[in-house]
């Protein structure tokens, strides 16, 4: 692969900045309508990608633009330390050429810093809609495939029915207030998690940053403690999404499953968000998962709102 270095005649390529989140944000939003028909890229969580310390925007991110239009946006970040890099690609669906060159800068970048890391080859991923306004034949021609699907689940929230359960005999909720309690939502994620696809390790520390902590409001984070087993369960939540409620993340061990702790967090949250008046809410799942959670989400009633296929390549680093 060949990385031009010149954008196609009449385009201009920089680096994006914090400053540039509002415009970035409304591009995003504006491909959010031609996919999903609603706006659902929020500014303040565009912000915290762009101010990550894991990014280097001078040289990890991409603004495309046309006469002064931004049409285009590319952001590469690595959570492995090894050979997985992921990226972000937006162009609008008008602009094949400048999609192509945005690929081929980020392509680039990304074998860069696998090979960095040591590793013998990029295994790059980008999750697309499976309806997106990317050329998918041009993305295949490229030498990329799709991986692994993930749905989009949502249910409306009512304050009439959705009331906060009574929990299991045993089972205690608490939020993660203090400091000791976060870093154990920490833990329990990563042992939850473990076996799943596409699963990086995080420290604590790389954790915060994942998720914005400076933003983020800890009440809304629940571990479930049992008896005899000790904390087996977390359900993750945030309430700053204008469209819908979000569920971050719900684990559960391995060794606690079927119980009915991801059943009783689920349903905390539905009544806890009933209360504080949202009307809906919504999560990401694997649908390959393998502890079952899509059928737990769909017991529920929570139905697919959209779905997001991962697409992936795989580029030599040229290191032994």
């Amino acid at each position: 692969m060949t990385t031009p270095t010149t954008p196609p005649p009449g385009l201009t390529v920089r680096p994006a900045t914090l400053d540039d989140a509002g415009e970035v944000c409304a591009l995003l939003n504006e491909i959010d309508l031609l996919e999903i028909g609603r706006a659902d890229t929020e500014l303040a969580e565009l912000q915290g990608y762009l101010k990550h310390p894991e990014v280097d925007l001078e040289r990890d991110s991409w603004l495309l633009s046309d006469a002064g239009r931004l049409i285009g946006y590319g952001l590469v970040w690595d959570e492995s330390g090894g050979e997985r890099i992921d990226i972000d690609h937006y162009t609008l669906p008008d602009q094949p050429q400048a999609a192509q060159h945005l690929f081929d800068l980020m392509e680039a970048r990304a074998v860069e810093r696998a090979a960095a890391n040591g590793a013998a080859r990029a295994v790059t991923h980008l999750q697309l809609n499976i309806a997106p306004t990317l050329d998918l034949g041009a993305l295949r021609g490229r030498g990329w495939s799709p991986v692994r699907r993930y749905n989009v689940m949502a249910r409306h929230l009512s304050n009439v029915a959705d009331l906060l359960p009574s929990p299991p005999p045993g089972v205690t909720l608490r939020p993660c207030l203090a400091e000791p309690d976060r870093r154990r939502a920490h833990a329990l994620l990563q042992e939850s998690f473990a076996d799943h696809f596409d699963f990086q390790p995080r420290t604590y520390e790389q954790w915060l940053d994942d998720i914005d902590a400076e933003r983020a409001d800890w009440s809304l984070t629940w571990i479930a403690h049992v008896d005899v087993l000790g904390d087996a369960a977390v359900l993750r939540s945030r309430n700053d999404r204008a469209s819908m409620a979000w569920i971050g993340h719900l684990g559960v061990l391995r060794e606690a499953r079927g119980q009915g702790l991801g059943s009783h967090l689920l349903r905390h949250a539905f009544g806890h968000y009933a209360a504080l008046g949202r009307d809906r809410i919504g999560l990401g799942v694997d649908t390959d998962n393998s502890s079952g959670a899509l059928a737990l989400y769909e017991r529920h009633g929570m139905t697919l709102d959209y779905a997001v296929d991962t697409w992936e390549v795989i580029r030599p680093t040229c290191r032994p």
